[in-house]
């Protein structure tokens, strides 16, 4: 019989935690362009970025985009349409389906909030040279990549 092995975790070098950490000072920084000026949620903006770059979307494909749970996405998209910044239409293809656009007022703001999110983000990274800030996004998403990897796998 083996003998259970102990586990010592220590938080600041979990890398789960450091991640989670980082998301989240980062996405707070990020969101005091878009929670001040037009008083959008991170989920709200989230949409808004990914249909201001990708265009038409379902709710299924912007779950599948952001990683988020259908849940926000929906309650975010719901909002949104209340606010007249997307608008949700039934899918011709799937009677379940909502299909999200963005308003006109809704580019606007995707025009206008993008580049102070870069700002933002260039503040954040002011301390990596480019070099590093290339390294860190491939490994982000190598990581990225690797736990989609396992989530796919059954327990």
């Amino acid at each position: 019989m083996k003998k259970a092995r102990t586990a010592s975790l220590t938080l600041d070098d979990f890398l789960p935690y450091r991640l989670s950490v980082a998301d989240n000072v980062v996405s707070q920084r990020i969101a005091r362009v878009y929670a001040a000026e037009d008083g959008l949620s991170t989920q709200e903006w989230r949409l808004i970025a990914v249909l201001g770059e990708d265009g038409e979307r379902s709710q299924r494909e912007l779950v599948q985009r952001t990683r988020m749970d259908k849940v926000p996405v929906s309650r975010a998209a719901r909002s949104l349409e209340e606010r007249g910044l997307v608008r949700r239409a039934t899918s011709q293809s799937d009677a379940r389906s909502r299909r999200l656009t963005l308003t006109a007022s809704g580019r606007g703001l995707y025009r206008r909030v993008a580049p102070a999110a870069l700002e933002a983000e260039a503040e954040v990274l002011a301390e990596l040279s480019p070099a590093e800030r290339a390294v860190l996004r491939s490994l982000l998403e190598r990581v990225e990549r690797a736990a989609i990897r396992a989530l796919e796998r059954p327990l």
